[in-house]
């Protein structure tokens, strides 16, 4: 078991220790029951319920009540015994779909097309499998307008430039951002921006501009120079990751209101995360987050069931590096980190992953409508038009059929409403491979979680 974080640790050690926490939550973490889980912990062992995303305290002899029924895969006795512990057992989230939500949120396909070959594109190195072309600033605008239409004053709406890369077609997605804020402020309605770029067109008075509208800007960047470079070059095989980090200096200097962040694609040979993380925290960047490569579009570097074991430890490493800054009293913005603690600190329990088909959308350059930035162009995630608006059929089907309660094996799994079935787009193309890997990391994070409200408490303030 892991000794508290409360003094400096080697890399060396850490790294160890994470192996030895690795092998132990990969035990641990495995489905039992779909009602609860326990989590082991050097100070309290926790019981987490489900119903609520709820963590509790409990005894060792409760612990080892609950562990048999487990083993003996009782529910009914499950259920029983959460009730004689005065937990309310009435269901928090039932069958009942998502119903025509309003729209709170759009991603706008600015441009479809790239200056980059990287090897694993989801969109196809940016053109979506189509004729690369850019979004019409009259597009944008109805986009805009339709984001804007039923939102009540004093709301908050979201708009995201995507690409492709974006910057593309840096013309129409300023126009589009001075139309929205403005439309935003006509209607007592505060628009975020937010934009995902390559980074490699960047001009030095981006920065004012994004900083100017707060936007939430992130750059992709898959590891430290020749791990970056072997996934993300440009059309011609070149490299990019050392203009990138050039190019991306005034936004960080400059940043206030907005906020620059680094998102790393994780693939079978970038095994350094602890080292990455660093590397970019140290660079000044807002966050920096990893996400697995479940699904490529012509299926290289795809992260295995074996591989996403080789990570988890790696995440862990990386957790234990921001567990042992934060009791020291320092800040750590290693994304993933914050965000489950987040989540686990205020109970978060829903029958989604995401907003997609439901308050999100995203919007193709030619101003179709779908569940996410990640279905533009496919059939499975049509959602209707800007023009006519969202095709309710379509989307209450969807979400109707993405309900976790209709996912199978999720519905029997303890993490159920804190994933909420994982990524729709990914899935959908390559099943669910990831599921040890994320349970895995919930569970370390909710051990991370009980130590942080008793070695760092001001953290959660």
């Amino acid at each position: 078991m892991m000794h508290a974080p409360n003094a400096p640790v080697t890399k060396h050690s850490l790294t160890a220790i994470a192996a030895e926490l690795a092998s132990q939550i990969a035990r641990q973490s495995l489905p039992g029951s779909s009602q609860i889980h326990i989590v082991p912990s050097t100070g309290n062992t926790q019981l987490f319920v489900s119903n609520g995303s709820r963590l509790h305290k409990i005894s060792e002899a409760v612990e080892q009540r609950l562990l048999q029924l487990i083993t003996q895969q009782d529910e009914a006795a499950i259920n029983i015994e959460l009730i004689a512990l005065g937990l309310d057992t009435t269901p928090l989230i039932d069958d009942v779909p998502l119903k025509s939500p309003g729209i709170y949120a759009l991603s706008l396909a600015i441009a479809q097309k790239c200056n980059m070959g990287c090897t694993y594109c989801y969109a196809d190195q940016g053109d979506f499998g189509g004729p690369a072309k850019n979004m019409q600033i009259d597009t944008a605008k109805k986009s805009i307008d339709l984001l804007l239409k039923d939102c009540t004053p004093g709301s908050k709406v979201q708009v995201t430039f995507l690409g492709g890369e974006p910057l593309i077609n840096r013309k129409a997605l300023r126009e589009a951002t001075v139309y929205a804020a403005a439309a935003g402020a006509q209607n007592n309605v505060q628009v975020n921006f937010s934009i995902t770029t390559n980074g490699t067109l960047l001009k030095t008075d981006d920065a004012a501009f994004f900083e100017e509208h707060g936007f939430a800007v992130t750059i992709s960047l898959d590891g430290i120079g020749a791990q970056h470079d072997k996934q993300r070059p440009l059309k011609n095989g070149a490299g990019t990751y050392e203009q990138i980090i050039e190019k991306i200096q005034p936004l960080l200097a400059a940043q206030r209101r907005m906020q620059v962040s680094a998102r790393v694609t994780v693939t079978p040979t970038h095994i350094n995360l602890g080292e990455t993380l660093l590397e970019f925290i140290d660079m000044g960047f807002h966050s920096v987050g990893f996400s697995p490569l479940l699904r490529s579009a012509n299926g290289r570097d795809e992260m295995t069931k074996q591989d996403l074991e080789g990570m988890l430890q790696g995440m862990i490493t990386c957790g234990l590096m921001f567990e042992q800054h934060v009791v020291q009293g320092k800040r750590f913005p290693f994304l993933n980190m914050v965000n489950a603690l987040k989540e686990i600190a205020k109970g978060t329990h829903r029958p989604y992953p995401c907003g997609a088909g439901a308050g999100y959308m995203g919007v193709s350059a030619d101003g179709d409508m779908f569940a996410c930035h990640r279905f533009v162009n496919e059939a499975a995630g049509s959602m209707g038009n800007i023009y006519e608006g969202v095709d309710a059929t379509l989307q209450n089907n969807w979400l109707q059929s993405r309900h976790v309660h209709n996912q199978l094996p999720c519905n029997s799994c303890w993490a159920k409403y804190l994933c909420g079935g994982g990524c729709h787009h990914e899935v959908l193309e390559k099943g669910r491979h990831a599921c040890d890997y994320i349970r895995g990391w919930l569970h370390y994070t909710m051990q991370a979680h009980e130590r942080m409200t008793r070695l760092a408490p001001d953290w959660y303030r």
